[in-house]
């Protein structure tokens, strides 16, 4: 099969990145028309439906969300080609500003790989007391959660998020297991800085006369899931941050139910850096490896 063109491969990860035509378009530098024929394009040339139509806009169709993951991966590897063989070998340093818990559940899982593409890169990671902040003007690239409202600064989405209760194996046996929304009602909840999570999370499932605001408040993600791994309550979590601790039978996901957050995991840079090479590297790395982590990669 003939390989596709390189600006339909690009508008189809643009597309599958931002969701939408329109900001598709104004990254890439296109019209609107344009993007939406590229990837009309595309799909005749690949002979399988990317697009669906859902309420007045359009989304990828799970073979379309596959392939567009592949692609990432491959537009991935062919940017960090060229840098291996550039003359300019991409060297200095990099402070990354992460929140707690994407740096210790999933970055710190990760990062090497980078160091091993970049060796000549100096990498300084660091977190942040708020998950949205992005004031610490020691930090090259900063990775947030929050709306995605940062005035003068550069803004990729990098994932968005479902939240749903987790809990450890043998807290589950204590409370005789949880077969029904309800049944947390005979739980300590956990909560991260808030409880906002649990409020959405009830208000979803229909419980009737839940006390989101009862259990324990903790400022960190980390220590959100320590005490739910020790037993001591549910925590809300998503299954990027707490994927190994799942593989692991370390926590279990008593229900299927999940709701998406209002908020999502963000790269932020200042304008004046977001096309500096080594954060662009760093970007590219990033979105290559969240790719391959996404829930339902086959």
């Amino acid at each position: 099969m003939r390989v596709p063109s390189t600006q339909a491969l690009r508008a189809l990860d643009s597309f599958a990145r931002h969701g939408s035509v329109w900001r598709a378009a104004d990254e890439l530098n296109l019209t609107r028309s344009a993007v939406s024929h590229q990837l009309r394009l595309l799909e005749r040339e690949l002979g399988f439906v990317l697009l669906q139509r859902v309420g007045k806009g359009v989304a990828l169709t799970p073979q379309g969300r596959r392939y567009a993951l592949d692609v990432r991966k491959a537009l991935t590897v062919i940017g960090e080609a060229g840098q291996r063989h550039d003359s300019s070998v991409i060297g200095g340093s990099l402070h990354v500003s992460s929140t707690p818990g994407f740096a210790s559940l999933w970055l710190c899982t990760h990062i090497a790989s980078f160091q091993e593409m970049y060796p000549d890169v100096a990498l300084n990671i660091v977190t942040p007391r708020r998950l949205d902040d992005v004031s610490n003007t020691e930090a090259d690239v900063f990775i947030s959660f929050g709306i995605g409202n940062w005035p003068n600064h550069a803004v990729d989405l990098l994932c968005e998020i479902e939240f749903t209760p987790l809990c450890s194996p043998s807290l589950l046996n204590r409370l005789g297991g949880l077969t029904k929304p309800q049944d947390l009602l005979r739980a300590n909840l956990l909560h991260l800085v808030d409880f906002e999570d649990w409020s959405r999370w009830f208000a979803a499932t229909g419980v009737e006369n839940p006390d989101p605001e009862c259990g324990i408040v903790f400022s960190d993600m980390n220590l959100v899931f320590s005490s739910a791994i020790a037993g001591q309550g549910v925590a809300m979590g998503d299954e990027l941050t707490s994927r190994k601790a799942l593989d692991e039978g370390r926590l279990v996901r008593p229900f299927d139910i999940a709701i998406k957050s209002p908020r999502s995991y963000f790269l932020v840079t200042e304008r004046t850096k977001a096309d500096h090479p080594i954060t662009k590297a760093f970007s590219g790395w990033l979105k290559s490896r969240l790719a391959e982590a996404a829930p339902g990669r086959t």
